[in-house]
């Protein structure tokens, strides 16, 4: 019995350990795309390449977090309020910049703190296909999104919110593609 219990309790240590793992955008496990419930898909290119993590200045911070599901959950939803009944709208977020920067050289204790800075606005790249009912396409494309003023705007709700000025890009985007249609 005495032998048992420290087998039982390094079984115990080692399974709480391999559930307390942080999660990274980067896993090769991590899905690519949300599940399609609706008219509404959204998938994305491998977050390794994306500009926010090959270009970071703290790589392991920037690719840490679930923060692409969480941008492509919001586009899901936002773009199904907006598409016009009867068709549907598939997206795929190929890069993201996202606003601010990490600057080391502030020493150990802020490395890991997003600085936010005119000279970092955030940037999100996407292509698009809308198609109506019978599966034709209405219209396609590849968009840049970005805000250089992102932090003039004073009317920006969800202050409390980290991923606030990319999910304003896309609001700002879906408000451009989907009231100046025709549908």
């Amino acid at each position: 019995m005495k032998c048992l219990l420290p087998i039982l309790l390094l079984g115990l240590l080692c399974a709480t350990t391999a559930d307390a793992r942080v999660r990274n955008v980067t896993d090769p496990d991590a899905p690519r795309a949300l599940p399609t419930e609706g008219r509404v898909s959204v998938a994305w290119t491998d977050p390794a390449e994306f500009t926010e993590i090959r270009h970071s200045r703290n790589r392991w911070e920037a690719k840490r977090g679930d923060w692409v599901r969480q941008l492509a959950e919001h586009l899901q939803t936002r773009a199904e309020e907006r598409l016009p009944e009867g068709q549907r709208l598939d997206v795929t977020i190929t890069d993201i910049r996202r606003a601010g920067s990490y600057e080391p050289w502030h020493g150990m204790q802020l490395d890991h703190v997003r600085m936010m800075r005119d000279i970092y606005w955030p940037r999100i790249e996407l292509s698009f296909r809308r198609l109506d009912a019978a599966g034709n396409v209405l219209e396609e494309g590849e968009r840049t999104l970005s805000d250089a003023a992102y932090l003039s705007n004073t009317s920006m709700g969800r202050r409390n919110d980290l991923l606030r000025y990319e999910k304003s890009l896309l609001d700002q985007w879906l408000r451009r593609e989907f009231d100046s249609s025709d549908a």
